[in-house]
């Protein structure tokens, strides 16, 4: 390991050839990193590649097999989570868990409250404090304001703040920006940039790699549980940290089929829900991927949602194949070959304590249950090969699902619904969260099951995925279709210029 006193500031937290096994996987193979300070420091690769067993290392829940933890250059040896912390380690994870009845301040001082005379709490003190915390972040966030109702990047603000008020050195961010808008996203980037300039080392981890290059000095890469690379950013392309993430050239990560459309599949006229969206209307042919773009809060997923049924809508008319469907029978949209990934894999798309098979065969209960009673062995069979077609990797089929990545997650929500042989496939945020090679194959589904004949409407707020998957694109602004983009005239600016009130 070549440490960075040879040249420059010792590195305020490293891991030193660390390897660790959970029985006979291998999570961590003679890894090695430096954080140093005033520095961000990205942590890329793979689901699976090792990046979460790495950082509970770094925080103090796991202990390495091999090689050593060096804080300020020396070893040392983390019992738990709170020897971390008091060496000033935190780690800000991408669903903060604050207390929604207290207070910010309440939450960032739980259990360490400053006290005047006679024990009493200072709560003066307290919101001074955090007061000078927000300021110090460059936040106006007011200290007196209970939690609950505060939006994602808020809580994040009170973590960070939280962290601060330890004297923590080093922040470890954790998928940061997976639940953020757009703006949200940047007011996080300054107050990391703060923290930097303030002399704090930040290890970042993202699944978007712009965002690496946007606010990283340098990035590690992680692949299979072993180190990589560590190098600067500066000079790299996204192509370049591709290669050293999957281990090869990624060709083509968009690989879009040209596909000549067929008849009507889906057909939606002035589709309304009053306060939601207005006068939608579109059509998707057989073999066509239409792109559903536009800012968070334009209404896109809502539309898919009362398409299929889940929600009611107040007018309009959606026909599949020309058969008319009914308000709010998501039943009778399944019946007739509608099928829809949902945005929220976890909390919509999964039964998080049932095994990957019985997940995948869900949508299937009407051909795997014989007399009332469920066929298990028609229920593996199907649950197998679907698993096989998409490449789920899992020890055994009978795991819950929660054991899985989250993108083999993902790969299972779309396995549930495409072994029902949709006519129309709804997919939204098919691939956020989930690493660029896992991406890629999901892509390469996508364009195969167009190929077939699949008409498909895919919801994203991915630009580059829009606008290298669809032939169509669709941009919603304020709950209406602002444009309709062909492929050949679709770029990021006309995109955005139409998401934002501003096409022509």
């Amino acid at each position: 390991m070549t440490h960075a006193t040879d040249s420059g500031p010792t590195p305020v937290l490293a891991l030193d050839g660390v390897s660790k096994s959970f029985g006979a996987v291998r999570a961590l193979r003679g890894v090695s990193l430096e954080l140093l300070p005033g520095e961000v420091h990205a942590l890329a690769g793979e689901n699976g590649a090792g990046k979460s067993t790495l950082i509970k290392i770094l925080a103090g829940v796991h202990r390495p097999d091999a090689g050593r933890v060096l804080l300020d250059g020396a070893a040392a040896a983390f019992h738990g989570p709170a020897d971390a912390r008091d060496a000033g380690i935190a780690v800000i994870y991408q669903e903060p868990t604050l207390f929604p009845d207290l207070s910010i301040a309440e939450n960032i001082f739980m259990g360490r409250q400053p006290r005047r005379a006679l024990g009493l709490l200072d709560h003066r003190a307290m919101l001074t404090a955090t007061a000078a915390l927000m300021a110090r972040l460059g936040v106006a966030l007011d200290p007196e304001r209970p939690a609950r109702g505060l939006s994602i990047a808020d809580q994040q603000i009170v973590e960070i703040a939280k962290a601060l008020s330890f004297d923590a050195r080093v922040l470890i961010m954790d998928e940061p920006t997976a639940a953020l808008t757009g703006s949200e996203v940047a007011r996080l980037f300054a107050v990391v940039r703060t923290l930097r300039e303030q002399g704090a080392a930040v290890l970042f981890i993202s699944h978007r790699l712009e965002e690496i290059f946007a606010i990283a000095q340098r990035v590690t890469t992680l692949r299979d549980g072993a180190w990589i690379a560590s190098e600067p950013v500066d000079g790299m392309t996204e192509d370049d940290l591709v290669r050293r993430m999957v281990g090869r050239d990624l060709d083509e990560l968009y690989p879009k089929q040209d596909v000549v459309p067929g008849e009507v599949a889906l057909s939606v006229r002035r589709l309304t829900r009053e306060g939601v969206f207005t006068d939608v209307s579109f059509e998707v042919r057989r073999g066509e991927i239409v792109g559903l773009a536009g800012l968070v809060g334009a209404g896109r997923t809502e539309v898919a949602r009362a398409v299929f049924g889940v929600d009611r809508w107040d007018g309009g008319e959606v026909d599949l194949d020309g058969r008319r469907l009914v308000n709010g029978a998501p039943s009778v949209a399944m019946a007739a070959g509608l099928a829809l990934v949902p945005e929220d894999r976890r909390a919509q798309g999964l039964v998080m304590g049932m095994s990957i098979e019985r997940n995948i065969a869900l949508t299937g209960l009407r051909t795997t249950v014989r007399a009332g009673l469920m066929d298990r062995a028609a229920e593996r069979r199907r649950s197998v090969d679907w698993a096989v077609r998409l490449r789920v990797k899992h020890a055994r089929i009978a795991d819950a699902v929660s054991t899985l990545s989250g993108g083999n997650q993902q790969k299972v929500v779309l396995a549930k619904w495409l072994a029902t042989g949709p006519k129309v496939l709804i997919v939204d945020e098919p691939t956020r969260g989930i690493d660029v090679g896992t991406k890629a194959e999901v892509h390469r589904l996508l364009g195969e099951l167009a190929a077939d004949g699949v008409a498909i409407v895919m919801i994203s707020s991915d630009l580059p995925e829009i606008l290298g998957m669809a032939d169509r694109v669709l941009v919603m602004h304020e709950g209406r279709i602002a444009a309709e983009i062909p492929r050949a005239e679709a770029t990021e600016e006309a995109v955005m210029a139409a998401a934002t009130g501003r096409a022509a």
